[in-house]
């Protein structure tokens, strides 16, 4: 603790927020709310210069209003953490919960560095990420339409027998369909129309993924991660687009950790205990390495898109996916074949480890390079 800092909590809300700052030296708080305006925070920005001088700490909790109260104290020189609501200590005992108790604790917690803060992503990042989190929802969305047109046709007795659905034959089969009544020819053209619509709007977003992935700062880690078995474009953007700056992630077992891919623990003296997976942190990278880890159950082999997709990549870096490929099909029959776990288990081990080759290609190899580069 500096004892010249001042430091302040905010519990960040749409329309106002609250804030408590307390100085370095005492307990004396001082506690308001302003509105959620730039104009306000403008005017908590001088206020709390004038309080604190040029040496002013900030903090508050992350949430639905994202980063840009806290790219505009950076901006305005003040420095700004945005920490994570789910490690910030509670008390047992506490039962009582205000925005103002809130802004205060996290002032207290600041000053006594008990807080950990998130890593915010550039704005270039976050564009990134979210599409990829509008396809994802897009796909939800195209799931939910066939299935209401689906359950539609199935009150009506109407079920495909002939292969998928969805494939060119069925749509076909849906085309051909004729109803009685108007009112069901209605609403079937609804909600077909429901699915095509979702359709043609999650193209244009696939479009607009793989133009970004062309493109620089992206196309380079991209490729490195498209010679992995089971990982395309979508996917390695996925991963690029939440995980952003490899390098606060030490070794494996922290990105490991931060995906929610290791198991829980409760041990204290001699008992151990063991149980799933934590399932903290980020997962919408946990949900597509577990995806892109149900092709390691196969013979290691190199087809002709994934031959397609390593074309002009660096030796190192197929060398690495294969060794991926060895090690995981291995363990993933020393753990369904020798050990008789559930797939489903297994895969999410295989994932595990999938996350720390991810790491060797994104944190290790480009280390390696730069020092390779250094030396000539």
């Amino acid at each position: 603790m500096n004892q010249g800092t001042t430091y302040v909590g905010m519990d960040v809300h749409k329309n106002d927020i609250a804030v408590c700052l307390l100085s370095g030296e005492g307990n004396e708080a001082q506690e308001w709310t302003v509105a959620h305006t730039k104009q306000s925070v403008n005017r908590l920005i001088r206020r709390l210069k004038r309080a604190g001088g040029s040496d002013v700490e900030s903090a508050y909790e992350a949430g639905p209003c994202g980063y840009a109260l806290r790219r505009q104290f950076e901006a305005a020189g003040v420095g700004c953490q945005v920490v994570a609501p789910s490690l910030v200590p509670v008390r047992p005992g506490d039962r009582i919960k205000t925005d103002r108790r809130d802004a205060r604790k996290l002032a207290e917690m600041l000053r006594a560095g008990l807080l950990v803060e998130v890593h915010p992503p550039s704005e270039e990042e976050e564009s990134l990420r979210d599409l990829c989190r509008c396809r994802e929802d897009l796909k939800q969305n195209l799931m939910r339409a066939r299935h209401r047109l689906g359950k539609m046709l199935l009150r009506r007795g109407l079920v495909y027998r002939e292969g998928g659905n969805w494939t060119r034959r069925h749509r076909e089969w849906l085309q051909k369909l004729d109803f009685e009544q108007e009112i069901d020819r209605f609403v079937f053209a609804e909600y077909l129309a429901g699915v095509e619509i979702v359709e043609a709007r999650l193209s244009a977003v696939d479009q607009k993924l793989i133009e970004v992935s062309e493109a620089e700062p992206w196309a380079e880690r991209i490729g490195w991660l498209r010679c992995f078995r089971g990982i395309d474009t979508v996917t390695a953007m996925t991963i690029l687009a939440e995980l952003h700056d490899f390098r606060r992630f030490h070794c494996p077992r922290q990105l490991m950790c931060y995906l929610g891919l290791v198991p829980r623990e409760y041990s204290s003296g001699e008992s151990q205990h063991r149980g799933g997976l934590t399932k903290a942190g980020n997962s919408h990278v946990r949900r597509v390495l577990v995806e892109a880890a149900w092709h390691y159950r196969h013979r290691p082999a190199v087809g002709v898109k994934l031959r397609q997709r390593r074309r002009g990549q660096p030796a190192a870096m197929i060398a690495l996916a294969d060794r991926a490929q060895q090690r995981l099909y291995g363990r993933y029959g020393r753990l369904v074949l020798g050990r008789g776990k559930p797939p489903t288990k297994a895969v999410a081990a295989l994932a595990r480890e999938l996350a720390g080759f991810i790491w060797a290609a994104l944190y290790l190899y480009p280390q390696q390079r730069g020092m390779e580069a250094e030396a000539k």
